[in-house]
């Protein structure tokens, strides 16, 4: 039997070749992610006509190349997770820290751990879609967070108190009421060089052009504040001028990008079993159903609604030695955080529109919370539940396809 121990790199990858007992076939050596080295590499190996398995660590992306192209040949290939090969490699005294000695380190790993190794699957293609783009929204989420910072750190000096006048609290990235009055009038000195009914009259072509509500005290309300109010930069000022528009058409540009990625997942999503299932449960709504759909994946890979629960990092892990038992133990956070952030906000949204039917998980929050848990702890315990409903519904379902 063959372990090929493979450390990954952006564009290539070191690769070592071990039978046991230490015999090193194949001193590390470099192969690029070309079809040419990887087609030299996979006869390099189908060369030896022996039981092999292919161990590489888990690198965001940079081991697709590797990895697809060794998996549509019948390789059998296992993704270690980086932390578990981290504590593995930790045993030794020295610290030697090279990428042949990290190739060399994963294919003993192999065979070590020969019979433990599990062969990475696909995940099917609108699962995997679907995680590509909630990636994509989390990153655009906090470009988009950014551009809120700066521009509310210019409204205040051309118009302060503009956020809290015009609030709203829409998670619908179609329309930003904020940016598109400020690209409009642009500045206070704009809006008090106008009498009252002036400005009411352009307030309301303003908002019947741009979809909004026309509240005629709201108008007269930001008006008065305008009257009020100092600014500390001037409208005359080209700077000023030029900033105002760039952040905002920057943040209308992220917006416009969120609502697409979320109308593609929402396509996407529908098409599974699950979507149903998960839309019908209380605290989801059309933006987070495709999100956890998203960093959930495919139920059927996690052998248990425990597993899945580890997977979220909100297990607790049991810590005991002698005749002591901890009693209060801390979540692990050893899963995906994405998944975490995504079942943080549906239990915001579960707390907020207190549910009429299907109120087990809710119910349990305010359970633990009666108990005297903390806010935290008792959300944290609502996702856990939330969860293995979840699992349990899914499974059901999928378990008759």
């Amino acid at each position: 039997m063959i372990s090929v121990g493979i450390d990954i790199s952006k564009g290539s990858s070191t690769v070592c070749l071990l039978k046991p007992c230490g015999e090193v076939l194949l001193s590390p050596f470099e192969v690029k992610h070309t079809q040419e080295n990887l087609t030299e590499l996979i006869r390099v190996i189908k060369g030896y006509n022996e039981e092999t398995k292919i161990v590489m660590e888990a690198t965001g992306h940079y081991h697709l190349p590797i990895l697809f192209t060794l998996q549509e040949q019948g390789f059998f290939v296992s993704v270690i997770n980086p932390m578990l090969m981290k504590k593995y490699a930790s045993i030794s005294i020295r610290k030697i820290k090279t990428d042949k000695m990290d190739a060399l380190k994963i294919a003993k790993f192999g065979l070590d751990y020969w019979m433990d190794l599990r062969a990475y699957s696909l995940e099917e293609d609108v699962y995997r879609e679907l995680k590509f783009l909630s990636r994509q929204y989390f990153q655009l989420m906090s470009i988009r967070i950014k551009y809120k910072v700066t521009l509310s750190s210019l409204y205040d000096e051309i118009m302060p108190g503009i956020n809290t006048i015009l609030c709203s609290h829409s998670r619908d990235f179609t329309k930003d009421k904020v940016v598109d009055f400020v690209l409009y009038f642009k500045h206070y000195s704009n809006i008090i060089k106008l009498s009252q009914a002036t400005f009411l009259t352009k307030y309301e072509k303003w908002a019947k052009k741009e979809g909004y509500h026309f509240n005629p005290d709201k108008a007269k309300q930001l008006y008065n504040h305008a009257q009020n109010s100092i600014t500390t930069l001037r409208a005359q000022m080209a700077s000023t001028q030029m900033i105002t528009k760039e952040l905002s058409q920057g943040i209308k540009t992220v917006n416009n990008s969120l609502n697409q990625i979320l109308s593609r997942m929402q396509e996407l999503a529908k098409s599974l079993p699950e979507y149903e299932i998960i839309r019908a449960m209380p605290g989801v709504g059309d933006n987070l159903a495709p999100r956890l759909i998203a960093e959930i994946g495919d139920v059927r890979r996690f052998h248990s609604a425990k597993a899945l629960i580890a997977y979220a990092g909100i297990d607790t892990p049991p810590h005991q030695s002698g005749q002591f038992t901890a009693a209060n133990r801390k979540i692990s956070k050893r899963g995906s955080g994405y998944l975490r952030k995504v079942g943080y906000e549906m239990i915001l949204c579960l707390k907020c529109a207190v549910p009429k039917t299907d109120t087990a998980v809710y119910d349990f929050i305010k359970k633990k919370e009666a108990q005297g848990k903390a806010k935290k702890q008792a959300m944290i315990a609502g996702l856990n539940k939330f969860l293995r409903i979840y699992y349990a519904r899914v499974n059901e379902v999928t378990s008759k396809i």
